[in-house]
């Protein structure tokens, strides 16, 4: 009756093209975009606008030279044009003339890399001042840019590419399965399988394995793209892969049910989705890290299940890590899964 049950799944899905199309190519056309955008390892060169001098003075030059050496994108313009793009609010860090030095505005909205301009236009400073001076220029800490696990050297699309199997796998578990059973119920079909001998449970577990053997699929697609556009591997092994990755359908196919109990319409679904779906996105690390946030934050997003699960599979996947260092944050996503699947059962209902 389970074979059946998921066989079944799979023809329902499969004649649905455009659903079948969009689960598979979406997330690759993410994956493709900002791999692209974010290609080079070393990211975009910060940009710095300075505003022109009326007379350019040794130090002028000498801070200039400096700031070359590091690297750092200057565009030199007059006062009238560079207040004309501050207040367009297209710059992020300003160096403007301020009697015998300078001075930096810094745009509030663009402090990440204002913060990063800033450092480094100061580090210019003392080399300038050091060269016009005579004095031995100041060393600079060498840098060596790695992957948490010092497996390899990494770049965004790596980072990216972990973030958006765990996205998918909470994007079919809440909208896939959870809608999907909320327009079984709303549409009267749960009343006609009442009739029938299936038991709850292998309903519900026909859906999880259907969606299970899909994300194998998906997640198959997307390592592929990333191996051939942007020479991305698995570091680790692939069975721990697929534990992780089975683990994680599990839970969010459960979650999925498990809300899809609490809405008559799929309307009213849709808000409760939504209201679970946006925080797990962007407080998880799907697409940057929350390394900058309050200390309780961190901490309250540690007890999510898309978090843990993310640190599991990157460290597989990045740097080739076992899951022995990540048996409580699995047992938290396994502590949601059989959670949500026992309210799923309880809150279930036919009609």
């Amino acid at each position: 009756m389970l074979w059946r049950q998921f066989a079944m799944e799979w023809r329902l899905y499969s004649r649905d093209r455009v659903a079948m199309f969009w689960t598979m190519a979406f997330p690759v056309l993410l994956l493709l975009g900002f791999g692209t955008i974010f290609r080079d390892n070393s990211g975009p060169k910060l940009s710095l606008v300075r505003v022109q001098s009326a007379v350019a003075s040794p130090q002028d030059e000498a801070l200039d030279r400096a700031m070359t050496d590091l690297q750092l994108k200057v565009q030199t313009l007059s006062k009238a044009e560079a207040e004309a793009r501050w207040s367009r609010g297209e710059t992020a860090a300003q160096l403007e003339p301020a009697g015998d030095g300078y001075r930096l505005r810094l745009n509030s909205y663009l402090m990440a890399q204002a913060g990063a301009t800033a450092g480094l236009v100061n580090q210019a400073w003392l080399v300038a001042q050091a060269r016009l001076s005579g004095a031995p220029e100041p060393q600079r800490i060498p840098l060596q840019v790695e992957s948490p696990g010092h497996k390899r050297s990494t770049n965004y699309a790596s980072f990216l590419l972990p973030g958006l199997l765990g996205l998918n796998l909470v994007s079919m578990g809440l909208f896939a399965v959870g809608m999907t059973n909320v327009t079984y119920r709303e549409k009267g079909k749960f009343r006609r399988l009442a009739v029938t001998p299936l038991p709850k449970w292998i309903f519900l577990l026909g859906q999880v394995l259907h969606r299970l053997t899909l994300t194998v699929a998906q997640a198959a697609l997307l390592i592929l793209v990333g191996r051939l556009v942007f020479g991305i591997q698995n570091q680790g092994s692939f069975l721990d892969l697929l534990l992780i990755m089975t683990l994680g359908t599990g839970c969010f196919m459960a979650i999925g049910f498990a809300l899809s109990g609490f809405a008559d319409t799929v309307e009213g679904y849709g808000a409760i989705a939504n209201l679970v779906f946006f925080p797990l996105m962007l407080l998880s690390g799907v697409y940057f890290t929350l390394d900058s946030a309050p200390g309780w934050l961190q901490q309250a997003v540690a007890l999510l299940p898309l978090a843990p699960f993310l640190r599991a599979l990157r460290a597989v996947f990045n740097d080739g890590a076992s899951l022995a260092g990540h048996g409580l944050g699995l047992t938290i996503v396994a502590a949601w899964a059989l959670g949500a699947f026992l309210l799923a059962l309880r809150r279930f209902r036919w009609a």
